[in-house]
């Protein structure tokens, strides 16, 4: 893509009543748009950020056994009220239709996905099952905070699995867990399984999967000789004592953002709507369920707070809008244009998604915005590079320069 036919141009400064870093760099970078507190439109470059990371989602939770669907988010209030939750739960945004009819605005999807499971597991030979959605959240925070970390309107995965035992759910637990943990790496991220009270989904023991930062809300406890981490909150131990499960070190105490979770639903909803399956002797059985959420915005404001420095956001290579951020130098050396014009084309014919900066401002600038923007690898074109006949190539995550001819950034980035 051409940036000068991009919608979106960078801001010098950061909105004055931004305190987050990841929603300072967004929107300064054009990847967001602040509707009101904890409401984002997400703009061209911040689509195609989140959909990269919905995409490593979705591949993942397909790999086990995930089932995709889209279910609404407008909800009738009569399944709320049936679970106890049209009352009980604080932050559900609750509208009065111009019918007198009362609707909810889905915060989750128990008492959407439970009835439909239903309809169509009637057997234990229809169990288990599992069935994820990725879209629109809405919760009625009082106080709205960390930027798209924790919003009013907001992106997530949720997966409801409907198992026969509680051994056929904590073997899939198990699966999920190691889903979870390839999807954290493939975003370059570092993540803890703690375990964490279950809040009003559950009464029992949940799991949550935290990622160290100092934009995190939670504080967590954590071996480095091993995987032992818990919520302070839930914890038995205190900083500094022996780890309970290898021994080995003290346990350290950090900053930690939830950056998914996993919950077992027990009997709960399945009581709720009178959902039971056959099993095979006959007799009637309430199926298991558990539910493993993972917020989509959340996560990719995570990753511009783990990773930015001071020039800005720095992406990872699979979730970055693009892959190569194309430099040319304005010239009055036609030769400079042609050869990004030629290099542009080459790069694309070969897969690889390219900003190409093409509009007619000073090096110092466009290179200011390849740093807030934050693309991976940064290719420069100018009359140097012309006269060296290789190109400068700038990592930039550690700003690593290295010149390289054509067919040697192609089979870089194609290989």
């Amino acid at each position: 893509m051409r940036q000068s036919q991009l919608f979106t141009k960078t801001r010098r400064e950061a909105p004055s009543d931004e305190v987050s870093k990841n929603a300072q760099l967004l929107i300064r970078a054009g990847y967001v748009h602040k509707e009101m507190a904890g409401v984002y439109s997400y703009l061209p470059l911040g689509r195609r950020v989140l959909t990269k990371i919905e995409n490593i989602i979705r591949a993942e939770m397909d790999k086990i056994g995930g089932q995709e669907l889209r279910m609404a988010t407008l909800h009738p209030s009569e399944p709320w009220k049936q679970t106890g939750a049209w009352d009980g739960v604080d932050v559900l945004f609750k509208i009065q239709s111009r019918t007198e009819k009362e609707y909810a605005l889905g915060q989750s999807e128990e008492e959407i996905v439970t009835p439909i499971a239903q309809q169509y597991a009637h057997s234990y030979k229809d169990l288990p099952i599992a069935l994820y959605q990725i879209g629109q959240k809405y919760r009625d925070e009082l106080r709205a905070k960390s930027g798209i970390m924790r919003g009013r309107e907001f992106g997530m995965k949720d997966m409801y699995s409907f198992h026969t035992t509680q051994d056929d759910f904590d073997r899939y637990y198990e699966i999920v867990k190691e889903a979870y943990f390839k999807i954290y790496k493939r975003c370059n991220l570092d993540a803890k399984a703690t375990e964490a009270s279950g809040g009003s989904f559950s009464e029992k023991i949940s799991y949550e999967f935290m990622v160290l930062t100092d934009a995190g809300e939670d504080d967590i406890l954590y071996c480095d000789k091993c995987d032992y981490c818990a919520n302070v909150e839930v914890a038995k131990n205190a900083e500094g004592d022996a780890c309970p499960k290898c021994g080995q070190t003290k346990l350290q105490k950090a900053k930690a953002v939830e950056a998914g979770n996993v919950f077992d639903l027990g009997q709960k909803y399945p009581k709720a709507f009178g959902f039971t399956y056959k099993a095979e002797d006959g007799s009637d059985h309430y199926p298991i369920v558990g539910c493993y959420g993972m917020g989509t915005t959340r996560l990719m404001g995570t990753i511009v707070e783990v990773f930015a420095d001071a020039k800005g956001i720095v992406w990872p290579e699979e979730v970055a809008p693009f892959r190569v951020h194309l430099i040319e130098i304005t010239s009055d050396n036609a030769d400079v244009h042609t050869e990004a014009a030629e290099l542009y084309r080459e790069l694309t014919s070969a897969g690889v998604e390219v900003l190409w900066d093409d509009r007619d401002a000073r090096a110092g600038e466009k290179f200011a915005d390849s740093d807030l923007i934050g693309i991976p690898l940064r290719i420069v074109v100018s009359e140097k590079t012309l006269a060296a006949g290789k190109f400068e190539c700038v990592e930039r995550v550690s700003g690593k320069v290295e010149h390289k001819s054509l067919s040697e950034l192609i089979g870089r980035l194609t290989s």
